[in-house]
């Protein structure tokens, strides 16, 4: 029986979740031999140019292979109505050769869009539960021709991000530091990873939520951080801009279940929060930002982003250092006129 050619891959287990398409697309290698393959971004380009691409493709290639993250933002009735559209064509000739991946952060897109995706075709890929993240890294190590100790587990999980596919990146330092059948431990893990982490938006994220400081502490220590990024490799604005408004959307999850008293131990982890670290930041983050400040974090950093976007990479440098200031200071409220006078 034909299924539409459409995926939707959602939740914030980037590893596993990765690893899904990857495997979508080595199906669709293996089937054709060469596909014409593209990753898109929403922000990036419109939908109708997306459809445009899926119908119309590489005349020289046999097969099409899209994805299109970010897909949490297609709310527009005219955008469903093109995927609708497109799936009724897929119905009508029952095309074997194009795949299209809906894929997002979230863990859930416009109902309307999630509706036109067959159910066998769905995927939640959440975060690992603590006793699977553990498992997952000791494979991954042993499959390397490596073994952890206990304590070495524990701190790995507590300086990386909360997913596999940070996990993966992360970890494979250790493979070029140490020769095969090392066993690591924790002061290994503090060489490796504690004392030449790199700064990123999560750890930016870090020190603007560390409400053991007082703002002025937190805005000097976000600014630092900033600085690092902007001098490492991984220094594009809209980068960490990214990065940092993903956090504060976790953070208004952690606002809601609160709010609505869900805040059990299965509901936090269900909703992303398993890691007593993961929860003991958001906790802590709620404390400086309440509901609607983080609300308005979230449509400053929006608004920050187009403005640069559409600014030049010329405005990049103040932007930033503005943006730490009105989440830090202003609790996520945008400057006014007098203050930028």
């Amino acid at each position: 029986m034909y299924s539409i050619p459409l995926f939707l891959y959602t939740g914030p287990e980037f590893g596993e979740r990765n690893d899904a398409v990857a495997e979508l697309r080595r199906q669709a290698e293996k089937k054709f031999g060469s596909i014409d393959y593209h990753q898109l971004y929403t922000m990036d380009v419109s939908f109708g140019d997306v459809l445009s691409l899926l119908r119309n493709g590489n005349l020289f290639v046999p097969a099409r292979f899209v994805v299109l993250r970010g897909v949490e933002s297609i709310k527009k009735k005219d955008d469903i109505d093109l995927l609708a559209k497109w799936c009724d064509e897929m119905k009508k000739t029952q095309a074997d050769d194009v795949w299209f991946v809906l894929v997002s952060d979230e863990t859930s897109v416009e109902k309307k869009v999630e509706g036109l995706v067959p159910k066998e075709h769905r995927k939640i890929f959440w975060e690992l539960f603590e006793d699977r993240k553990e498992k997952w890294l000791e494979s991954f190590f042993y499959k390397n021709g490596y073994k952890l100790t206990p304590d070495a587990v524990a701190l790995i999980l507590s300086l990386v991000e909360n997913n596999t596919e940070a996990l993966r990146n992360e970890c494979s330092r250790f493979f070029v530091c140490f020769e095969k059948d090392h066993i690591i431990d924790s002061d290994d893990v503090e060489a490796v990873l504690a004392h030449n982490r790199e700064e990123s938006a999560f750890t930016l994220f870090d020190a603007m939520a560390d409400a053991s400081h007082g703002e002025g502490v937190r805005l000097s220590d976000s600014l630092s951080v900033l600085q690092k990024l902007r001098n490492s490799k991984d220094s594009a604005s809209v980068q960490i801009i990214a990065g940092l408004t993903w956090c504060f959307r976790r953070l208004k999850v952690w606002h809601t279940l609160a709010r609505e008293g869900g805040m059990s131990d299965f509901n936090l982890k269900t909703n992303g929060f398993q890691s007593k670290k993961m929860q003991q930041k958001y906790r802590m983050a709620a404390q400086i930002w309440s509901l609607k400040d983080t609300e308005s974090a979230i449509a400053l950093l929006s608004d920050m982003d187009m403005f640069i976007r559409s600014s030049g990479s010329g405005v990049d440098s103040v932007s930033m250092q503005t943006l730490v200031y009105c989440l830090c200071i202003k609790k996520g409220a945008p400057l006014c006129k007098f203050e930028i006078s």
